[in-house]
């Protein structure tokens, strides 16, 4: 039963993933494809949870959940996002830097020495496995958490202005698609308060909030794109194109 939310939570994930790449694959647009590749982060790291929860969890699986969910997938989304409201010309830099920013992520991942054990009935904690600083080579290096807390807090804060703004510019011209962006600043919020869900347990509240993310976010595409005029986009200013 434990397994229901996680479960759901990335058969949803996936569905949007999909959807996502396959408006890509008909209309190949930088910011579809920067969207398909943070649900596919989002939609992989979920499918991790489901493992660690359901069979255990080891190094492998709780590196993987650790980087794609709390490394990659925002600042993807963030790259879609800047792509449509400012711009190819900041859209393509600021994707270089998404780029970089998760490989240099993986690598602080994947050399990290775990502090722990990764067995528990729950979910492993960062905080609890990685140290802030790590040491290679003699060297002192960022740990994930600090990408972590960059990613789940610039990244955000990105995401939610520039669909904020979006939101409050439509408002009167295009209530649909203000509402489809505020959905999606919802969904971009949702999975950082699954520790608020204690009373289904700490694995159960954080699968929850993680399906509630995912659903928000699709539906909040969903609309958007559904009421969409000419030049209108999701998250994005109706002067402007991506490509």
């Amino acid at each position: 039963m434990e397994l229901v939310a996680p479960l759901l939570a990335a058969l949803a994930s996936t569905g949007f993933a999909i959807d996502l790449g396959l408006a890509w694959r008909r209309r190949p647009r930088s910011h579809a494809g920067m969207w398909t590749l943070a649900m596919g982060a989002y939609a992989l790291a979920t499918w991790a949870l489901v493992l660690g929860l359901g069979f255990g969890w080891g190094s492998l699986n709780f590196r993987l959940f650790y980087w794609l969910g709390a490394i990659v997938n925002i600042p993807f989304l963030a790259a879609g996002s800047v792509y449509l409201v400012l711009g190819p010309f900041a859209g393509r830099r600021f994707a270089i830097g998404v780029w970089a920013w998760s490989a240099l992520g993986a690598a602080a991942t994947w050399l990290a020495p775990l502090k722990g054990a990764t067995e528990t009935d729950g979910i492993p904690e960062g905080k609890e496995l990685f140290d802030f600083i790590i040491d290679v080579g003699g060297l002192s290096l960022p740990g994930p958490r600090v990408f972590a807390a960059f990613a789940g807090g610039v990244a955000t804060l990105i995401i939610v202005v520039l669909a904020g703004y979006s939101a409050m510019k439509f408002w009167k011209t295009n209530r649909r698609l203000a509402a489809g962006n505020w959905l999606i600043v919802l969904g971009t919020l949702a999975p950082a308060f699954g520790g608020s869900l204690t009373a289904l347990g700490e694995a159960a509240g954080f699968a929850v909030a993680l399906l509630i993310g995912a659903v928000l976010l699709w539906a909040g595409y969903r609309v958007a794109t559904g009421s969409r005029r000419p030049g209108d986009e999701p998250i994005a200013d109706a002067l402007r194109k991506s490509d």
